[in-house]
């Protein structure tokens, strides 16, 4: 009895437990998609106020149609104000701007030629009527969506182009049942002016959010995520670690997170640099020493900057390689590496700066101590020719390798030579004696000696000595490579600073960033490391 009680009392905790999880779990989304919504408003808080002014702006509009005296005066027209405010209010008042204005020069064309239709057709019978009203349904049709196709048009003006089709058709195919046409566009085209106008003062009056200032700080930003992402890669390659240590604290994966953060993104910039670029375009003038603010001179900038990351995305690779340089062999280079990655890194902190403040980067940007860190990298290099060249007795047992493989001492690729030769003769005379005996078929000569090549490779990898310091050469090659394509990087920035008329640099601006930057800390510790090199600068 005790047992049976005991069971019992467990099944109904069990069915009891079974049936209150599914709604404990339920009861925690709202919970979650809670703390989800909040991280998105603190992301960027402009998401929160946007999404005000858009609640604000519907509000505005609805009441045309709540109210008795606007509804009779606009009539069920009225939801035209609505419709235009929930398809051109957008994030960014350049956006807003494109859609608004294609809306509106959409609809007022349309307009205009669906009213001088009506005029052609108005005077004749209902049959040639009908026919007048097809065909040009039909031509308009055609016409609209062929231009469509047009990269300029399709590029700039494709939302305005279907507003015009849209709107063409629905006057057009109105106009044969309706008889006050002209009332029928003159309301539809109020009320789009109404929703237009809504749009444009929250939009260019209301805490606005420009496209060419998150271009041109997300254009600073990558330059900065850049730097972070080469020192982050640089000190994580040349990182201490123990025998034995393949648990990363907290600081360790957050280094590691880091390097793949700033240079993705420069390499998923593309669409968004493009539209931006397009937007920004419409929005007023962001400077009065320019008629034309050159934004596509940012796209470009940012092509070469993806350039530039792929770079880094290389380097990165190194960390996640297979075959790796001892550390013994790496803190040979350490100290050389590192200055190249930092001053690298500094170069482009600078860039940043001067991008962000709108002024010219320094004429010597491209300082003296990066010259000097790759002769120190030449140098270091260049003092290991063991590392890189082989021994004596690498050399030599590499060489008694390949005289027996020449020899035919490992008979396996001699084999396999002759099976690659041999191929398709002997497939096909196995094939043709298999069938006539019924048997099995052998063995393929091929297959034999690719269950050798594994052996072979691991030979030959075996001897190769100064295997170890490869992909420390990769490494360093990355690093110089990386310092050729930052000189195109600075090139094409000064290309910007010309178009955009960036005011000139003065000394003043070189001595605020080097008090507000984080390397004047490094570089009193390098001066301190090496007292010689700083006395004599």
């Amino acid at each position: 009895m005790g047992m049976a009680s005991a069971l019992g009392s467990f099944n109904k905790k069990r069915t009891l437990l079974m049936l209150t999880a599914p709604v404990k779990r339920i009861g925690r989304i709202p919970a979650s998609w809670g703390r989800h919504a909040w991280s998105i408003g603190r992301e960027d808080p402009r998401r929160a106020v946007h999404a005000l002014k858009s609640g604000t702006a519907l509000t505005l509009v609805s009441l045309l149609y709540i109210l008795e005296p606007f509804f009779k005066g606009i009539g069920k027209n009225a939801m035209w104000a609505v419709m235009t405010v929930v398809v051109v209010l957008e994030f960014t008042a350049g956006a807003t701007i494109c859609k608004g204005l294609n809306r509106g020069l959409g609809t007022v064309l349309a307009g205009c030629l669906a009213l001088l239709i009506e005029f052609v057709a108005a005077g004749t019978g209902k049959v040639l009527r009908a026919f007048i009203v097809g065909a040009s349904v039909f031509i308009i049709g055609f016409a609209t969506t062929y231009v469509r196709f047009f990269p300029t048009i399709k590029k700039s003006y494709d939302y305005g182009v279907l507003i015009f089709l849209l709107t063409f058709n629905l006057i057009t195919v109105s106009s044969y049942r309706q008889q006050d046409v002209v009332s029928l566009t003159r309301d539809r085209l109020s009320t789009i002016a109404i929703g237009c106008a809504i749009c444009l003062f929250m939009t260019l009056l209301v805490l606005p959010n420009w496209s060419g200032e998150d271009l041109h700080s997300s254009t600073v930003g990558k330059f900065e995520g850049l730097a972070t992402s080469i020192e982050a890669c640089v000190n994580e390659y040349f990182r201490d670690r123990d025998k034995g240590d393949n648990v990363l604290d907290n600081k360790q994966e957050e280094a590691r997170a880091s390097i793949q953060i700033g240079y993705r993104a420069v390499l998923d910039s593309k669409s968004s640099d493009e539209t931006l670029a397009h937007y920004a375009s419409w929005e007023p003038r962001h400077s009065m020493h320019c008629y034309s603010y050159p934004w596509q001179k940012y796209v470009k900038l940012g092509s070469v900057l993806r350039h530039f990351a792929y770079t880094v995305a290389a380097l990165h690779g190194c960390l996640e390689s297979e075959i790796q340089t001892p550390p013994s062999v790496r803190s040979l280079f350490r100290d050389p590496c590192t200055r190249v990655a930092r001053e690298v890194a500094k170069v482009l902190q600078e860039l940043a700066v001067s991008i962000k403040h709108h002024r010219r980067c320094a004429p010597d940007v491209l300082s003296d101590h990066l010259h000097q860190a790759l002769q120190d990298l030449n140098s270091a290099i260049r003092s290991q020719p063991r590392l890189f060249l082989g021994s004596k007795r690498a050399c030599a047992a590499n060489k008694r390798m390949l005289m027996e493989l020449n020899s035919g001492k490992l008979s396996a690729s001699r084999a396999a030579l002759h099976s690659f030769k041999t191929d398709a003769t002997a497939a096909l005379s196995e094939t043709t004696r298999n069938a006539r005996s019924d048997q099995p078929p052998a063995p393929d000569r091929s297959e034999r000696s690719g269950m050798l090549r594994p052996t072979l490779s691991k030979i030959a990898i075996t001897s190769l000595e100064f295997s170890e310091a490869l992909p420390f050469a990769a490494f360093a090659s990355l690093l110089v490579e990386m310092v050729v394509r930052l000189e195109l990087v600075i090139e094409e920035v000064k290309n910007l600073e010309r178009a955009a008329n960036f005011r000139e640099f003065t000394g003043r601006d070189h001595l605020i960033v080097d008090l507000s930057s984080m390397e004047k800390t490094r570089n009193s510790n390098a001066a301190a490391l090496h007292p010689v090199s700083a006395a004599a600068e």
